[in-house]
């Protein structure tokens, strides 16, 4: 299959879901305020979302889908059925273990989490309400991860959509309906939640149905014990444990800086918070999409020892890191004003906020490319089945990230606090890099210098032509004109981009090159 356009094809559908999550922001602000019911909303769905993070999307993913691909080179689609029906019956237990833990134990979650809610009882409801969300998206990670495994993509890209839209529909045309019949309307929030899991885990199975890949769970003891004592099963349960360290650091690091940046001054986290949204755009689009394909490409040509095609496969990555990231870097450093203003400059967000937000968006623009090639980075180790080494590394610049914090926040603020993730990033980035070079596993394909040069001397010309736009426009002022804003930015960006791939093109690089098949 061509790997570049099913990289599009993930980054395409990661942007359809990023948008209407925007739009799911805007929907329920817009419909319900601020108030302790939307606090208590909020706290509520982080529960669920924090153990999806920890568990579903993060360290069952890492573990299973290199397992799934080494056991489908290596062994073949029979032994590798076994192998899903066995992960799924096992999974699916723990699951329903959980999600009644998880309903009970819901007033200790919530106090845990927020024990100031002045509406407290309200997040325990929707806490109740939405913790079988968890369940359903532990379900489809391992429904993702078998269809990424046989090369449809396409599907899981999508399917976050489908939460966004449930809430939104909910936010739009349940809560009024819950408010004529005396239910709290916020409630509605909470079942568009649930309704949302439920549809992803169902579009899922039938997309594992038509691909004759649906699991058989097992409901019996004997069904289960034989599942509990699967080879593959405890492999999967080993690498896990390793990897919700790993994933835990990320959300550690989270709550650390969160806790700084409450110190800082108010406002700080707020600012923070909108330049990370700005910065998850490249980062999802760039950096997942490429994790996604990549991961169980790596993995299968691990189980087929196939050393060539695994470190062409990280080269082929690496290289549209180079060539995709660094321009998206480019332009948050030097176009934030731009950015920030047209997305965010209305109503109570101030000229004050759009500059403190630049000043972190900077901090982050620092380092996005050590945020992007690290997620092409990782799956090299992670395929290899060693979750380890990439935790070690997280650990270290967990502590370095806060060393930073401590030299860079009393000087810059909460911009230091993103300039710190930014270092961190690259820090992370270039050891992961080192360690795949020192075992051999990556060996930089010819021609690496010259394209390198290419990419760069396309970069200059694209950085003169944003710095011309920045300066060329008060972004800042035009506040009161948003369709003209809006205008120039898009024709700032167009014209930006069309500059930067006419440059590759005139150097000899064309995004055709990377159409590479696997």
């Amino acid at each position: 299959m061509n790997l570049l356009r099913a990289a599009s094809t993930v980054s395409l559908l990661t942007l359809v879901s990023r948008v209407t999550g925007l739009g799911r922001e805007l929907i329920v602000a817009s419909s319900f305020g601020v108030s302790a019911e939307t606090d208590a909303f909020n706290v509520a769905f982080r529960i669920p979302n924090l153990l999806r993070r920890l568990f579903a999307e993060g360290a069952f993913s890492q573990a299973f889908v290199p397992i799934l691909a080494s056991s489908r080179a290596a062994e073949g689609d029979g032994p590798t059925r076994d192998l899903i029906n066995a992960v799924a019956t096992v999974l699916f237990w723990a699951l329903v273990m959980t999600t009644l833990a998880g309903v009970v134990a819901a007033p200790v979650l919530v106090w845990m989490m927020a024990s100031g809610l002045q509406a407290f009882d309200s997040a325990v409801v929707m806490t109740r309400v939405m913790f079988p969300y968890i369940g359903f998206m532990s379900l489809v990670a391992l429904a993702a991860g078998v269809l990424n495994t046989w090369k449809r993509f396409a599907i899981p890209a999508v399917t976050p959509v489908l939460l966004n839209l449930c809430v939104m529909a909910a936010a739009w045309w349940l809560a009024p309906w819950f408010k004529t019949r005396g239910i709290e309307p916020i409630f509605s929030l909470a079942a568009g939640v649930l309704l949302g899991g439920v549809l992803q885990l169902t579009v899922q199975c039938a997309a594992l149905y038509a691909l004759a890949k649906l699991p058989k769970i097992g409901v019996t003891w004997r069904g289960v014990g034989s599942a509990w004592r699967h080879p593959g099963v405890r492999r999967v349960l080993r690498q896990m444990a390793p990897a919700i360290i790993g994933v835990s650091v990320a959300q550690v690091s989270l709550l650390i800086n969160t806790q700084i940046a409450s110190h800082v001054g108010t406002g700080a986290v707020s600012w923070l918070t909108y330049a990370d949204r700005l910065m998850e755009f490249p980062t999802a689009l760039l950096g997942v999409a490429l994790g996604v394909v990549l991961l169980p490409q790596l993995s299968a040509a691990q189980g087929a020892r196939d050393d060539a095609t695994y470190s062409n496969l990280l080269d082929w990555g690496l290289r549209l890191v180079l060539l995709l990231a660094l321009p998206c870097a480019v332009a948050l450093l030097l176009l934030p004003t731009a950015l920030v203003s047209v997305l965010y400059h209305y109503g109570h967000f101030t000229p004050l906020d759009v500059q403190q937000t630049v000043c972190a968006l900077r901090g982050y623009g620092v380092g996005l490319l050590g945020l992007i090639a690290v997620k092409v980075l990782a799956p090299g180790f992670y395929a290899q089945q060693d979750i380890r080494t990439p935790v070690r590394i997280a650990v270290v610049v967990l502590v370095l990230t806060q060393l930073m914090n401590l030299a860079l926040v009393p000087v810059l603020g909460h911009a230091g606090l993103a300039l710190s993730i930014g270092l961190a990033a690259l820090i992370n980035a270039g050891w992961l890099f080192i360690g795949l070079r020192r075992r051999g596993t990556y060996v930089p394909a010819a021609g690496w210098r010259g394209f390198a040069l290419r990419v760069l001397g396309a970069n200059v010309a694209l950085a003169l032509a944003l710095a011309a736009a920045a300066s060329g426009f008060d972004w800042i002022g035009l506040g009161s004109q948003r369709l003209l804003r809006v205008g120039l930015l898009v024709g700032c960006l167009t014209g930006a981009a069309t500059l930067y791939f006419v440059a590759l093109r005139l150097t000899g690089i064309r995004l055709g090159d990377f159409a590479r098949r696997g």
